[in-house]
């Protein structure tokens, strides 16, 4: 293992804030500036999530200079926290040599265009071994293709983080459950320029019971404990139309699902929680954004001291 240390907290998120700001994924056809965060402010958001590419797809677009200028200048100074997701496509651990190749294409966009515009953190999932092959070899190339993107990142201190975050378990998922992140953490050195974004849908589809009674508090303790402390930079909060250890990634609305709205009142007391955004991807958004204003209304709620 390398020398490289654990990442301390941004600078303007110290460990002592307890305030979490809640947002969520914002479309952005049209303009990241004109529509995502004219959508933002329609629903409330104090933190957004974009898709700087097709979500599902290679096209690697250059974006528009005047729009990510405008965006960036705003959610500056708004103290909005931005964040990127990379497309879902997205393999660094897959067979297929061009899936793989177009992975880091895709990825090192996503990083790029996030620096554009003021992203702290690029999310990408974890990937998966395919066609057969065994898990090793896939976690070998995961290492082989990533450790030069966060040396990339280390050379630029203006750059995002890379967020790693555990799918639901589906299929020949490379890390889902939390043991398996530590071990994909040590895979790669536990570079400093690495973060973690918990997706609260897929870590109770993956097993981990957030509805059991302190359930919430037990999966951010053992994070801490494989992550280490200040490695959690996201929390991407959605309930789960699916039981807990399902390994379906079937998000819902807040409180409407099985995971219910109290273990997301657990989660944001815990030390580990400290100013660590909240991003919801809940259904039924629509152009209005009613759904999702109500998520992020309820979160906001469920985030104030009792009594308050």
């Amino acid at each position: 293992m390398s020398s490289r240390t654990a990442p301390a907290p941004p600078s303007d998120q110290p460990a002592a804030r307890t305030r979490n700001p809640v947002g969520s994924h914002v479309p952005v056809a049209g303009g990241l500036a004109a529509k995502g965060l004219a959508h933002a402010r329609r629903i409330g958001a104090e933190a957004v999530q974009v898709f700087v590419a097709n979500a599902r797809g290679w096209a690697t677009p250059p974006g528009d200079p005047a729009q990510d200028e405008e965006f960036r200048r705003r959610c500056t100074e708004d103290g909005i926290p931005v964040y990127v997701h990379a497309p879902y496509l997205i393999n660094l651990g897959s067979h297929t040599p061009a899936t793989a190749a177009n992975s880091v294409t895709s990825l090192r966009h996503s990083l790029r265009r996030g620096r554009a515009i003021g992203a702290r953190g690029v999310v990408v999932h974890t990937g998966s071994a395919t066609g057969g092959r065994d898990r090793d070899t896939a976690l070998a190339q995961v290492r082989e293709l990533t450790l030069p993107l966060l040396d990339e990142l280390a050379d630029d201190p203006g750059a995002p983080e890379l967020l790693l975050e555990p799918t639901a378990g589906q299929g020949f998922s490379l890390c889902s459950r939390l043991p398996e992140l530590g071990a994909y953490l040590d895979l790669l050195d536990r570079h400093p320029r690495l973060g973690v974004c918990l997706d609260t849908c897929h870590v109770f589809a993956a097993g981990h019971d957030l509805a059991a009674g302190g359930g919430a508090k037990q999966v951010l303790d053992e994070l801490v404990e494989v992550a280490g402390p200040g490695r959690l930079r996201l929390l991407h909060a959605n309930d789960s139309k699916a039981a807990a250890g399902s390994r379906l990634d079937r998000h819902e609305n807040i409180g409407a699902g099985r995971i219910g709205a109290d273990p997301f009142r657990e989660l944001l007391r815990h030390p580990a929680m400290a100013g660590v955004p909240l991003i919801i991807e809940t259904p039924g958004g629509g152009p209005e954004g009613r759904k999702a204003a109500a998520d992020i209304a309820l979160l906001k709620e469920l985030r104030e001291p009792a009594g308050a």
